[in-house]
């Protein structure tokens, strides 16, 4: 008997549409639902659209658990993959969305019950500072301008009191996602979501740690100068500042000490108007995504921001919280960015491959618009400051821009080193080891006598793991692009001028040389697409070095 002949290109091809199309026909409706499920639990934290939010998910998660599709899906790969780059692409993100998942159903049942339940303890909790409940956006506030020690402590404090409401459910859910991933042959689960994220854990680790090195000096005298000018506030030595001094709850946003306080020319001001008017000038139009949106508070609504993606196709739009400062500026320039990335994937790709191309290009995206509304062009244009006075503030604009972004270099590495390290021994003393990364990469002392879990208390840990990293990836990938942008403009000088912020050329090339695409390609060949190069640390590190 002789052994049978091995398929042909065009019959792994017939054999992997057979799957595909019954597969996606199920899958998309499914995800359809759980997006709008997702979208009212955050917009009124009410349960039952958590409820059903877990139910879908975990539904989504069995049908990817399937061992018989994934055995057919693999074969098709040892086999030789498939004829058209489309196709081999799908079967790429397929497997790895398949691979994960390969999981008995009371797992990811239990898995998914506990991610909920975080979920919604993040949106409905609000903090109390005495008696009160208060908001994020309050404690923020507090935190900006109060000139009391006692008072900033305490709001501090307070900011972190989700921290111990959630550590217990945290790490049961680490400890889940670990057995998860050891059964399916990963060290754990952080090394397995880079491997199926198609990241390098080496590589990822060696970019940062050569982005650590190379901001250090530039960070260190910064924050010298910081230290000087807070402690000379507060009227105390610098060995006594701590971590309620610092303006942000985690000391991921730079303090107003370190350049100019923009929120006087968002004062009144619709920072929906003045997204909208940004847009439209480089060639978005965010109407649709605006009247789909929801950007104000609300009791129960979660205090977070956020782009979603509905459909995959016109059904885009924003949560947000937005108050009339820079903060929130810069959070719907991100936001948006996010969106209008999301609009512009081409609607003819097949539905597995219409979305960004990874994480990190979202997120370069959003950041390059992010970044705007620290500009002294774009403050000039869009939010109306007298020309002389943009001109003046331009130097302290840049520095702002400098400064926030090496403030975020050093808080991304915080997260990305801890949450390693909690997937490598969720059983470590973690209080403990979270302060000892702020000490050493944010330089900010840990509070006396704390023994509390702090770092859970950051929503990221809990409802989007295995990501944070990619902000740090988006910062480099758009210093890339902003570079890339500026050169096709023709403009003058390093950072973006006039038509950077006012031509409709710069929707054009960042849809067709990035958007458009989707998941067609993987990330690396879409980062070359858009910017000419590879990722690396250094047009970032250039352009703090010159600012």
């Amino acid at each position: 008997m002789t052994p049978s002949s091995p398929a042909t290109p065009a019959e792994r091809l017939s054999r992997f549409h057979a799957l595909l199309d019954p597969l996606v026909a199920e899958l998309e409706p499914l995800h359809l639902a759980l997006n709008h499920a997702t979208w009212q639990a955050s917009v009124t934290g009410k349960d039952e659209f958590v409820q059903d939010s877990a139910r879908l998910d975990a539904t989504i998660r069995k049908v990817l658990s399937r061992p018989e599709p994934f055995a057919v899906l693999t074969g098709l790969k040892r086999d030789g993959g498939l004829p058209e780059p489309l196709a081999q692409r799908q079967l790429d993100v397929l497997i790895n969305a398949c691979r994960q998942h390969q999981l008995p159903a009371d797992l990811i049942d239990r898995m998914v019950t506990i991610e909920k339940r975080l979920d919604s303890r993040f949106n409905n909790f609000r903090a109390r500072l005495g008696d009160e409940p208060v908001s994020d956006n309050q404690l923020r506030e507090l935190l900006k301008t109060s000139n009391d020690p006692a008072e900033r402590r305490a709001a501090w404090t307070a900011s972190k009191q989700i921290g111990a409401e959630v550590e217990a459910d945290l790490l049961e859910l680490v400890r889940l996602r670990n057995q998860a991933a050891r059964s399916l042959g990963f060290d754990n689960f952080f090394s397995m979501m880079l491997e199926l994220d198609e990241l390098d854990e080496a590589e990822l680790f060696g970019i940062l740690d050569e982005l650590e090195a190379g901001t250090r000096p530039l960070f260190e005298s910064y924050k010298d100068a910081l230290d000087t000018r807070i402690a000379a506030r507060f009227g105390i030595a610098r060995e006594a500042l701590r971590p309620w001094h610092f303006g942000d709850p985690f000391f991921q946003q730079a303090p107003a000490e370190s350049g100019v306080n923009l929120d006087p020319y968002f004062e009144g001001k619709s920072l929906e108007d003045l997204t909208r008017r940004f847009f439209s000038a480089v060639g978005f139009d965010i109407d649709p995504m605006l009247a789909l949106s929801d950007l104000h508070e609300k009791p129960g609504k979660s205090q977070h921001a956020f782009c979603i993606s509905m459909d995959r196709s016109t059904d885009v739009r924003v949560l947000c919280n937005i108050r009339s400062n820079e903060h929130w500026m810069g959070t719907m320039l991100h936001e948006f960015g996010h969106a209008v990335y999301d609009r512009h994937v081409d609607d003819r790709l097949p539905w597995l491959l219409r979305q960004h191309a990874h994480i990190l290009t979202t997120e370069a995206s959003a950041m390059l618009f992010g970044r705007l509304s620290k500009n002294a062009t774009w403050l000039r244009i869009y939010a109306g400051v007298d020309p002389d006075e943009a001109r003046r503030a331009g130097d302290a604009t840049a520095r702002a821009v400098r400064d926030q972004l090496l403030v975020l270099t050093r808080w991304c590495l915080v997260m990305s080193h801890m949450e390693r390290a909690l997937y490598r021994d969720p059983e470590q003393d973690l209080n403990t080891l979270w302060w000892d990364l702020v000490e050493r990469l944010q330089r900010i002392h840990r509070p006396d006598d704390r023994n509390a879990p702090d770092w859970a208390s950051k929503i990221h840990f809990s409802v989007a793991p295995v990501y944070y990293h990619n902000y740090m990836l988006g910062e480099m990938m758009a210093s890339q692009l902003q570079r890339r942008l500026i050169d096709h403009l023709g403009e003058d000088g390093d950072g973006p001028g006039e038509r950077y912020v006012t031509s409709p050329e710069v929707g054009r090339f960042l849809t067709e040389r990035l958007y458009a695409v989707g998941r067609s390609v993987d990330w690396r060949d879409a980062i070359r697409s858009a910017t000419g190069d590879t990722l690396q640390p250094a047009a970032f590190v250039s352009d703090l070095a010159r600012a």
